[in-house]
């Protein structure tokens, strides 16, 4: 198989790491995008060149036109194509509904829900003048469905992003661009472990499954899905989350 190129957002820690990872462990060169973490960046790229595959670091803010434009033709000039794109990028703002600032609410809804917009729309447009079809993957969350208190911002980004999927998937079928969403359940990064002091003995006991997730538990639902085994699945939100958000309401009561 000839090489396939991933780009995927905010990849300089975390959940985005991870998937990058996993991208080149299945045999995908990839690009990252990072917003201010260059040093994280950095050393995502310098993993997945271990692993003997191609790529390229991209700075750029997701929610802002000229920096996404630019990001896809630095991906162009230094690939000459585009097979998947992840949107990963996402940001949140602890605080009830009340108290909730304008300038946070916009810079969420900017990054999770514009962003997406914006690197789909751009990837969609590459992938349908290359006439090679590819998979658009969305990174939602609980919160595409779940309210959860304190998190107006992220979840009202959230559930758009859930609509988003759906209605791209709709339009970009007939390309042969496949769009899904995976929503993760209670992943375990550096920013969720600043959330409780014991965060895998806060969430694995109301996870049906018994433990957290890892960011390798959502990088295998997005390798499947970038790949042509998955080649008839798309509109989906899939919920990667060891049973999590069939079981549990907020805040942290079992069902």
């Amino acid at each position: 198989m000839s090489s396939r190129i991933a780009l995927v957002t905010g990849a300089s820690k975390g959940v985005g790491r991870g998937i990058a990872y996993g991208m080149a462990d299945a045999g995908w060169d990839v690009a990252i995008n990072y917003h201010s973490d260059a040093a994280g960046a950095e050393e995502t790229k310098r993993i997945i060149e271990g692993k003997g595959r191609r790529c390229l670091t991209v700075s750029g803010d997701v929610g802002e036109k000229a920096d996404v434009e630019a990001m896809f033709a630095a991906v162009m000039a230094e690939f000459g194509q585009l097979d998947c794109l992840v949107n990963n990028a996402g940001r949140q703002t602890w605080s009830s509904l009340l108290d909730l600032s304008e300038a946070d609410w916009d810079k969420t809804i900017k990054t999770n829900l514009k962003g997406s917009f914006l690197c789909t729309q751009a990837a969609a447009r590459i992938m349908k003048d290359l006439e090679r079809g590819g998979s658009i993957i969305n990174i939602g969350s609980g919160a595409n469905k779940q309210p959860f208190l304190n998190l107006v911002d992220y979840c009202a980004s959230k559930g758009g992003l859930d609509q988003l999927t759906r209605v791209s998937a709709c339009e970009l079928g007939q390309y042969g661009i496949r769009v899904n969403c995976v929503a993760p359940g209670a992943i375990e990064i550096e920013r969720t472990r600043e959330e409780s002091d014991d965060y895998a003995g806060t969430w694995s006991p109301l996870t049906p499954m018994g433990r957290i997730g890892l960011p390798e538990d959502i990088a295998r639902m997005v390798v499947h899905l970038a790949d042509d085994a998955a080649n008839f699945v798309t509109g989906q939100t899939i919920y990667v989350d060891g049973g999590l958000w069939t079981k549990t309401h907020w805040p942290y009561k079992a069902v």
